[in-house]
């Protein structure tokens, strides 16, 4: 099926009350319309934005959708999140929740800090990774992480 619109090397801006939350990059943005989904590809990254217009985390992935009715970002493949503290999460599979500006999944997850890594399955946190949720830990260590 063909998409309704299609655009290359895009940017797409999410705001709340006028101000900028999220900016999301992608090489390929394929809107279907009657799917009320936008499919993301090759390579793409949403920057988040604090209420002073910083960016406080990044998340890259290989590919994406939106689901345009309550605007979730789902990433896919090699999916990345860095904050602006250092911190680094890897993961297969990632989604953001706009309704409450939480990001989750249920996959594997690698965290690397300052002081520790984290591994374990299940993972939710607020969109700047500073108050997180691993569900299922299997391995923490401390030490000189980055």
């Amino acid at each position: 099926m063909l998409p309704d619109q299609q655009s290359i090397n895009s940017t797409v801006n999410f705001s709340d009350s006028g101000k900028v939350i999220a900016i999301l990059h992608a090489g390929i943005i394929k809107m279907y319309y009657t799917r009320n989904e936008t499919l993301l590809e090759n390579n793409m990254q949403v920057d988040f934005y604090d209420e002073n217009t910083r960016i406080e985390a990044t998340i890259t992935g290989k590919r994406g959708r939106v689901d345009d009715l309550n605007k979730d970002i789902y990433i896919y493949e090699n999916v990345v999140v860095k904050n602006d503290s250092g911190m680094v999460l890897t993961t297969e599979k990632l989604m953001w929740r706009n309704s409450d500006k939480k990001i989750w999944t249920d996959e594997f997850v690698k965290i690397k800090t300052k002081t520790e890594d984290i591994e374990g399955y299940g993972f939710e946190s607020d969109q700047s990774l500073k108050n997180y949720t691993i569900y299922k830990v299997t391995l923490k260590t401390e030490g000189n992480g980055l």
